[in-house]
């Protein structure tokens, strides 16, 4: 465990150290992940969504992943570009971008959902499934705190 700097006696923190180990779990999760999966968090993301609303617009994609909308543009592009998504207008509204998963975007999905297991169960290997449970409980309570800051 990092030790918080500037105590001489050499006690930690507990505050500083939670909020060091979060930050390095967040600077070192997204960067193996890529690695492990061929495919970024935020990726991921838009496809998983678009995996269980099916066709939706492009500003309810946004909001549903919470990106600014020069984000989720580039990430679409990407994604339309290696052919896993499809983009055209929405027939009821023309002025909005319907987003759809293509054949290849679905089974694109189906073989990041196999990496995304592998990769967990690499990462909580050695935790018992009360464990897994625990933590899982315990993040689902730091996203709603977050939310309410």
């Amino acid at each position: 465990m990092p030790i918080s700097e500037g105590q001489a006696d050499g006690a930690v923190n507990r505050d500083d150290t939670i909020f060091e180990l979060l930050q390095e779990l967040n600077q070192r999760l997204s960067p193996k992940f890529e690695r492990h999966a061929g495919i970024s968090f935020t990726r991921l993301r838009l496809l998983q969504e678009l995996y269980r609303l099916g066709p939706v617009s492009q500003n309810t994609l946004q909001r549903k992943v919470g990106i600014d909308a020069a984000a989720v543009t580039r990430h679409l592009k990407g994604l339309e570009e290696n052919g896993l998504i499809a983009r055209g207008s929405d027939p009821a509204d023309g002025r909005a971008i319907l987003v759809s998963l293509t054949e290849r975007g679905q089974n694109a999905m189906s073989s990041c959902r196999e990496e995304k297991g592998r990769f967990l169960e690499q990462l909580l290997s050695g935790f018992k499934e009360e464990e897994v449970a625990l933590l899982a409980r315990m993040l689902e309570r730091l996203c709603g705190n977050i939310k309410q800051i």
